[in-house]
């Protein structure tokens, strides 16, 4: 058994820095690399070239890295974890295959199945599996009848099968984001898949590199820290078999890496963080502990788990309607006072009833509303989009806003051309328990043909149903009077007084909020509340906004719910996801006693 292995990551979602791959290969030695393509909206699109070709359904862009690079995994024995299958592993495992003969080079290359449960819902349901939305509540039977795509969030267990069998590459389908980055220190130490504290660890390294260079100055609120964003550095870990690790990356690379870089990361898209429920372990957030441990290095230690749950998230896709966008550039002076006549003019001349639309002026608070300081410019994108479950009513949308540039203000073009209704695939997460989802690791032989395959049970026996903690929180429902104006008191942007990273889960924005000092957090904690932020976000969040604390990390994290107009691919938001929130929420003025 090694005492320690380096991890290192080459993406964090499907259109990452192609280039990653090569550079984490040849900046120095790494035992394994993983690479994280799927994201809930990611699948949904797989799912859509699937349907048009059952051929498709994986990540191309992952087989034109590997063939790039064969020649240095071979020279290197490093070992590629990625979950670039998607929905169709074998094809891009032999795509793989098809494209390493014509450059006579030879890889072991291992699959890994079961995750896609489409062509068994009718076995599970009703009689094993209720499907609940599990954000919701919402009844299965409303959307069975459109369902395009189910698939098991996999753990571990199949990934160290696929290990075990000494392939150079692990292609993966739906698996967790971490398990990825845990399955090699199983496999190296021998953790027991019922040590929850290493696995707790390992799941607390593998969400800190699962998004590539988030970890490493990416996304950083002190961007200005950085030197050098060239050649940008991807995270590595370095951990050890007691579980106690150091995030790092490799010398002479842009970015940055230190503990609020990390501390960032770890609150990126975090629910209750005493309880981040993984298939392989439920970790305690706060528990970790952090430290600088030299120049782009940070010590990581202290990570407490507990039993892993009898279930595993599904994330499923219905299809629901359609949408389309369009968008025209308005320039010139009073550009604002123009957008408001051209939008209000479309809609009264369109004068079709849709299910929802929307309209954005980018380059005027499109993404932030009300949060955003009123601003002078000349030049806008005006943003129009529509959805409805009439694919009708949208083409007669897109064929509308062209005629606009004549018959407007002035200083107006069309961009992007005609717009044309997409059909939209809505997620529905919901739960199944382990013992229904039996997976299958393949290893296949240099033409492509499986030869050999394990069946690896999703259930370990482990699991235990327990309380899972629920720490004291804050809920807000609605705005408060705000009053900053305190003669004791002087305003201060909120950035100076802490750091902030934004994600999205569905149709709920998470805003995790890091101070810059124990005192900063003490005052942050007594008054940066959820009725705060919900005043703030008041535009943009129709539901509750719920606050943790992490004095840990000296951390809050916000949920903010309802906030994403249905979030995904359902959504009509530029900013679909959230990512900027925090960028919103940094930009408010707050006070300090002085």
């Amino acid at each position: 058994m090694k005492k320690q292995i380096r991890i290192g990551n080459a993406g964090g979602f499907w259109g990452d820095d192609l280039q990653a791959l090569k550079r984490q290969l040849t900046g120095g030695q790494l035992d394994y690399i993983s690479i994280d393509y799927l994201a809930e909206i990611t699948m949904s699109i797989l799912r859509k070239q699937q349907i048009k070709n059952p051929a498709l359904g994986y990540v191309h862009d992952f087989v034109n890295q590997i063939i790039e690079v064969a020649p240095i995994i071979k020279e290197k024995h490093t070992r590629i974890i990625a979950n670039a299958g998607g929905i169709n592993p074998v094809e891009c495992a032999r795509k793989i295959l098809k494209e390493l003969e014509k450059v006579n080079i030879k890889l072991k290359i291992a699959i890994i199945e079961g995750d896609n449960i489409i062509d068994k819902i009718d076995d599970f349901y009703p009689a094993k599996s209720s499907f609940k939305n599990m954000e919701n509540d919402t009844d299965f039977a409303s959307v069975r009848s459109k369902l395009q795509s189910a698939n098991a969030y996999l753990g571990v267990a199949p990934v160290v099968k696929a290990l075990e069998t000494g392939a150079d590459i692990i292609i993966c389908g739906r698996v967790t984001d971490t398990a990825i980055t845990i399955a090699p220190m199983v496999y190296e130490f021998g953790w027991a898949l019922n040590d929850w504290d290493k696995l707790a660890s390992g799941l607390v390294a593998g969400h800190i590199i699962e998004c590539g260079a988030q970890a490493t100055g990416g996304n950083f609120t002190d961007w200005h820290l950085i030197k050098k964003w060239e050649n940008f550095g991807y995270p590595v870990v370095e951990i050890n078999a007691d579980g106690t690790f150091a995030v790092t990356k490799h010398e002479n690379t842009g970015g940055l890496v230190t503990v609020n870089t990390v501390k960032e990361q770890l609150v990126y898209e975090m629910g209750n963080p005493s309880a981040y429920i993984s298939p392989d372990v439920v970790a305690d957030f706060g528990t970790i502990q952090l430290a600088q441990d030299g120049e782009n290095r940070v010590k990581v230690w202290g990570v407490k788990g507990m039993p892993s749950t009898p279930f595993l998230k599904v994330s499923m896709a219905y299809a629901d309607g359609y949408k389309a966008t369009g968008s025209i550039i308005i320039c010139g002076e009073k550009a604002v006072e123009k957008a408001h006549i051209f939008a209000t003019t479309f809609w009264k001349r369109l004068n079709i009833n849709f299910e929802k639309t929307n309209t954005e002026m980018v380059g005027h608070n499109a993404s932030h509303k009300t949060l955003a300081r009123e601003v002078e410019t000349n030049e806008i994108l005006l943003r129009l989009s529509v959805y409805d479950s009439d694919a009708k009513k949208l083409d007669t949308f897109g064929k509308s806003i062209a005629p606009l540039i004549l018959s407007g203000p002035q200083g107006v073009a069309v961009t992007g051309g005609r717009p044309s209704a997409q059909e939209v695939m809505t997620y529905y997460p919901t739960l199944i328990p382990k013992e229904l989802v039996p997976t299958q690791v393949s290893l296949l032989d240099d033409a492509g043909k499986i030869i050999l395959t394990f069946e690896v049970d999703s259930f370990t026996g482990f699991e235990q149903t327990i309380d899972l903690p629920e720490p004291t929180k804050q809920i807000a429902t609605k705005p408060i009077k705000l009053d900053f104006e305190k003669k004791s008191t002087k305003k201060i942007k909120l950035r100076e007084l802490c750091l902030a990273r934004s994600g999205d889960k569905g149709d709920m924005a998470n805003i995790g909020v890091v101070a810059r000092s124990p005192e900063i957090y003490e005052h942050l904690k007594k008054h940066l509340t959820a009725g705060v932020v919900k005043t703030w976000f008041d535009g943009i969040c129709k539901g509750n906004v719920k606050r943790y604390e992490l004095d840990n990390l000296q951390a809050l994290n916000f949920l903010l719910e309802e906030s994403l107009d249905g979030g995904g691919t359902k959504s009509l938001m530029i900013d679909a996801q959230g990512k900027t929130y925090a960028s919103a929420l940094l930009g408010q003025e707050f006070w300090i006693e002085g």
